[in-house]
């Protein structure tokens, strides 16, 4: 089905973690480390259910995962000890995620503002930019900056506000369903990387097996199939 292209894209909302950079495993990695000092194990099945997941889902599985009591103070210290380890894990600097740099840089070149917003720390937030090149962002927006992250729509309200963009003239990139559910509930087109069989119902969004390939009209295209009510993938 062919659709308008003439939309209004003004920016592009990134995710990090899985998006851009091929940051998970540190996370796993982190988190491994702590379940471990604890005499607990780390398996797949846990690892699994960390992806994409809001910081309150990661500390309980962290927790059960330890075998310690979830507790605000073990909250507390899980988060503090994932938080510094992955700001220094980060800095090896992370593969990037396949085609991601150079939708980064079609998306600076075609004059579109453009925000990380992840549901990570400031702290890890920093350190990602570094990593990634803080040219490519005219924003960011860190778990820390809003009340609540994803899939609460705040991050990428808070992104178009600091861009000075409507969220509808936003399309998001992201890799999970937390973070897709996230953009839709702000308004935004989504682009869906790496979610084959990501369900298109309800508010819709592209999705992709990776960013290899993606231009600006995929990100115009985004935009028109959540105004027509219908999906995409690619």
């Amino acid at each position: 089905m062919e659709v308008d292209l003439g939309v209004r894209l003004r920016a592009v909302l990134w995710d990090m973690d899985g998006t851009i950079l091929d940051s998970e495993p540190l996370w796993f990695k982190a988190i491994g480390e702590y379940v471990g000092e604890q005499g607990g194990e780390l398996t797949d099945a846990h690892q699994a259910s960390l992806i994409g997941t809001t910081m309150s889902r990661m500390l309980a599985i962290v927790c059960a995962a330890a075998g310690v009591e979830p507790t605000p103070q073990t909250r507390a210290e899980i988060r503090q000890f994932v938080d510094r380890r992955v700001s220094e894990l980060i800095t090896d600097c992370p593969g990037w995620q396949p085609g991601a740099k150079r939708a980064l840089e079609l998306t600076r070149e075609a004059g579109l503002r453009c925000a990380l917003v992840t549901n990570a720390s400031r702290r890890i937030t920093e350190a990602g930019l570094d990593v990634i090149g803080r040219e490519y962002f005219a924003a960011s927006v860190s778990g820390d900056d809003v009340i609540a992250g994803k899939p609460a729509p705040y991050a990428h309200v808070r992104a178009g506000e600091l861009l000075d963009v409507s969220p509808r003239d936003c399309v998001a990139v992201e890799d999970s369903h937390i973070g897709a559910n996230g953009a839709e509930a702000a308004g935004c087109g989504v682009v869906v990387v790496g979610l084959g069989g990501v369900s298109l119902d309800g508010p819709t969004r592209m999705a992709r097996t990776s960013l290899v390939g993606l231009g600006i009209a995929d990100l115009k295209q985004a935009l028109a199939l959540r105004d027509l009510g219908i999906g995409a993938r690619w």
